[in-house]
């Protein structure tokens, strides 16, 4: 195929490089738009649900009407998961011939676990092994909590492709890699089949950015305000580059877009970026040169002022710099965990009004 061929920078990015296109939405107009461009994944959470429902509340209150006919001793939250999984069946849908073509290791749709069990590994690996059972295609998330990596190890030990996300640190992004490795172990040293399975660590780049650009406006913190567009940058590579000569089964994926580098700077890895439709708008339509740089270092002096400046960002970046249970309290976990649970929250609502509306 010929440059002249290409649709897009990222279609050219995924036909010349290694580097996968997922879709961070399961609306599937976006998903559509996406998979037109080069993607072979897409992903759903609660605040993913809550769009879709109302970008398109003429197809899905219909719909919701009639699961609360279908369900009739269930509560509002309990059919907005069921909503979730509806939401997150469809997008597989359409990703289910990528997946047999791919043989498992791509075209699958990732659906969250609530975020509400993130202390309870027991709940969260019984809820994704129900949602693994949605679709052949389907990928589980799952919080890097203390108890997110216990359930990460018991899921993948069951036979669940694991999604690890509300990751943020190299810390995290090892422990999860290391949880694989220890499920993979077990469930070979039962006897079952691995051949199929496609774990995947998510590092929320944008949002180790915005956590450092809060510590900075309330502690007085001055410096180049470029240089806080590179802390997520600098992890994932730093991540990626441990993966790589550890050989973990674990891809990484890049997620919380703020800026193009959350792209650009990771073309040429065999990892996964995974932008919003509106991002991939302003990809396609920029100018950014689709060349490999996931092998560029960091800039050192970026990379030195950080480290002077913000302790929370050698805690992310050091592969020690936190245990598992700091993971609970790191700012970027604490504000995505409540992001999240406030979702399933206003989901509720939205199912109340419905269910029983305001006379």
């Amino acid at each position: 195929m010929s440059q002249q061929q290409y649709k897009s920078p990222l279609h050219r990015m995924t036909q010349e490089t290694p580097t996968s296109l997922w879709n961070d939405s399961a609306s599937v107009s976006e998903l559509e738009y996406a998979i037109d461009h080069g993607a072979v994944g897409a992903t759903c959470n609660p605040v993913i649900a809550l769009t879709v429902a109302k970008q398109d509340m003429d197809y899905w209150r219909d719909r919701i009407l009639a699961m609360i006919s279908e369900m009739p001793l269930a509560t509002e939250d309990e059919i907005g998961w069921r909503l979730v999984e509806e939401v997150s069946k469809r997008g597989a849908e359409l990703l289910l011939p990528i997946f047999e073509r791919h043989k498992g290791k791509n075209g699958r749709l990732a659906i969250q676990t609530d975020p509400r069990y993130y202390r309870n590994a027991g709940a969260i690996v019984r809820q994704a092994l129900d949602f693994s059972r949605l679709m052949p295609n389907m990928i589980v998330k799952i919080p890097v909590t203390d108890a997110g990596i216990k359930a990460v190890e018991e899921a993948t030990a069951e036979g669940v492709s694991v999604l690890a996300t509300v990751c943020f640190t190299v810390p995290q992004c090892i422990a999860v890699a290391e949880a694989v490795e220890r499920g993979l172990k077990r469930r070979r040293e039962a006897g079952k089949d691995t051949s199929s399975m496609a774990p995947i660590c998510a590092l929320m780049v944008g949002r180790l950015d915005d956590w450092l650009k809060v510590l900075a406006a309330r502690e007085g913190i001055i410096l180049d305000p470029g240089y806080l567009e590179w802390p997520g940058v600098a992890v994932f590579k730093k991540t990626y580059k441990l993966y790589r000569e550890r050989g973990y089964s674990t891809r990484l994926l890049s997620a919380a877009f703020r800026n193009h580098m959350h792209w650009s700077e990771f073309i040429g890895g065999d990892v996964i970026i995974s932008p919003p439709c509106k991002w991939q708008e302003k990809f396609n339509a920029s100018d950014v040169a689709v060349i490999p740089r996931i092998d560029t270092p960091v800039d050192t002096e970026i990379l030195r002022k950080l480290q002077d400046k913000f302790n929370d960002f050698n805690r992310a970046y050091d592969e020690n710099g936190m245990t598992t249970v700091e993971f609970d309290s790191f700012g970027p976990t604490v504000r995505t965990l409540r992001q999240f649970i406030a979702a399933c929250t206003e989901l509720s609502f939205l199912i109340r009004d419905i269910m029983m509306p305001d006379p």
